[in-house]
């Protein structure tokens, strides 16, 4: 590392130990908790990707249709006849925090690691040839076969292909240099992580815009739903994430605040350890699956049919995605059969530990409502609610769950979803399944992907690859006076103003 890396790495360092400064154009938003790292290559939380968007960039960004735009690339990028080859201009003259100039050489460095750390980035490894520099701010990617998602997956904040210097790239990466607009002027877990502007910002133009229009952004970690709320409604915050449904009519009443109501939002899940422990077993996730009573489970999480429909399709109608393959599968609610299931697999009485937290109130809601209709089919329980943060380390180790319940938006392209690959966590590798994958993943003619698609969803109903709840609308909510924050799952406010 530099001479002038390293003076900036103890100057952030220094940063992050001192109080905030309050600004005049102050945006506070209250999260669900506290990210556990400001490196987003290796988290796929929200809260991680709400946060660290701000700061670090990828080569490109979604605009508000889902449709892939260039943010750090110049332009979207040349792609060989073959799908093979993809060369992707750089825009010239965009700054690190640290004072460098982004080139080729740390764009590489990053896809590099991306492809090595990421578990999204994981998911493509074996079919990439070479990431290389075609020149000072030329990238070219060669891929073993055609990988129709790759664009989706280097656009996408979470478990993200940001450009880091590459000097810092290594394994773990402690003190985070990026291109956004902007920067981290002080942290303080579990208090707050105070961000702001980056002089040095290099303007995207287009669709990724970035105003910087505060000169602070205040982002709380706020566990408790109900504190959210009510910070939310007596002016403390501007923003609040993942607020609870009940909050909706108090917040359309109120004359400080709104909802934000984001609709269709996306779907719980059970997501489900394949590496280890009684859920290996088949007959065993298929008695899961016909126990869990959904509609009272999403009415439990809910409390309302405004919020959520019982559907079992992994993309609502309207959606290009959308299929019916398999559905007959979803909403059993069967116990007796579920007890024929448990039978076949000689179930010996082993509890099944669900992993859970309050943060997310609906995951926890949902979770014992689950555990009513499990223990009705003859199965025995074990509810583990720890905080967020720790159900996000434990989730890590196959040796301390059997379900961990999580969330996802409904997401543009399907090889986002990080739950069919068996790079994933979850380690779900069923060889019919990854063939079916892998189709679809080369293909790129989309009526035969539309088609593929509903292959690969028939099969995560038949071998229970994970299990989706149904549908639900997300609620946030906003300040009367916060203008310039689109609604979005991972809510970005570089362009946000608050009028008092």
């Amino acid at each position: 590392m530099s001479v002038r890396k390293s003076l900036f790495a103890l100057s952030s360092a220094l940063m992050l130990s001192v109080s905030p400064v309050l600004a005049a154009g102050t945006v506070n938003v209250a999260i669900i908790g506290e990210p556990d790292t400001f490196d987003p290559m290796v988290s796929t939380k929200d809260v991680v990707s709400i946060v660290t968007q701000h700061f670090v960039e990828t080569l490109y960004t979604f605009d508000e249709s889902w449709a892939v735009v260039p943010l750090l690339a110049a332009d979207m990028p040349e792609i060989s006849d073959d799908g093979l080859t993809y060369k992707i201009p750089l825009r010239e003259g965009v700054t690190f925090h640290d004072g460098s100039s982004m080139d080729s050489a740390d764009a590489v460095a990053s896809l590099k690691r991306w492809l090595e750390v990421s578990s999204r980035g994981k998911s493509v490894a074996d079919k990439v040839a070479g990431v290389e520099a075609s020149g000072p701010n030329e990238v070219t990617i060669t891929m073993k076969e055609p990988y129709a998602p790759l664009l989706s997956l280097l656009a996408f904040s979470n478990s993200a292909a940001v450009v880091y210097p590459e000097e810092i790239i290594a394994p773990e990466i402690e003190t985070i240099v990026g291109t956004g607009p902007y920067k981290i002027e002080a942290h303080e877990p579990d208090q707050y992580t105070q961000l702001v502007r980056f002089d040095g910002y290099t303007q995207p133009t287009g669709a990724a815009e970035r105003k910087q229009v505060p000169d602070e952004i205040r982002l709380i970690p706020v566990p408790d739903g109900n504190t959210r709320a009510e910070g939310l409604l007596s002016g403390q915050y501007d923003y609040a994430d993942g607020l609870s449904t009940e909050t909706y009519d108090r917040l359309e009443a109120s004359d400080a605040a709104e909802p934000v109501l984001l609709q269709p939002f996306g779907w719980p899940v059970f997501a489900v350890n394949h590496k280890k422990g009684i859920m290996m077993d088949l007959n065993i996730r298929k008695a899961v699956q016909a126990a869990l009573p959904f509609d009272d489970m999403l009415f439990a999480g809910f409390g309302n049919e405004k919020f959520f429909k019982t559907d079992g399709a992994l993309y609502p109608e309207g959606w290009t995605w959308h299929s019916d393959a398999g559905v007959e599968l979803y909403n059993q609610n069967d116990q007796e059969k579920a007890a024929e299931y448990l039978k076949a697999a000689g179930y010996d009485g082993s509890p099944l530990r669900i992993l859970t937290s309050h943060q997310y109130e609906f995951h926890y809601q949902m979770a014992e409502v689950a555990k009513a209709g499990l223990e009705a089919a003859g199965m025995k329980v074990q509810l583990d609610v720890v905080d967020w943060a720790t159900l996000a380390q434990n989730r890590n180790n196959p040796d301390l769950w059997d379900i961990y319940i999580t969330h996802s938006p409904f997401l543009p392209e399907p090889a986002l979803i990080s739950s069919l690959f068996s790079t994933a966590r979850e380690g779900w590798d069923n060889p019919t399944k990854n063939e079916i994958l892998n189709r679809f993943t080369s293909e790129s003619d989309p009526e035969k992907r539309k088609a593929i698609f509903g292959e690969l969803q028939k099969i995560v109903l038949e071998d229970v690859g994970f299990i989706k709840v149904g549908d639900f609308n997300a609620l946030q909510g906003k300040a009367k006076g916060l203008t310039g924050v689109n609604p979005s799952p991972w809510p970005a406010f570089w362009n946000a103003q608050v009028s008092k």
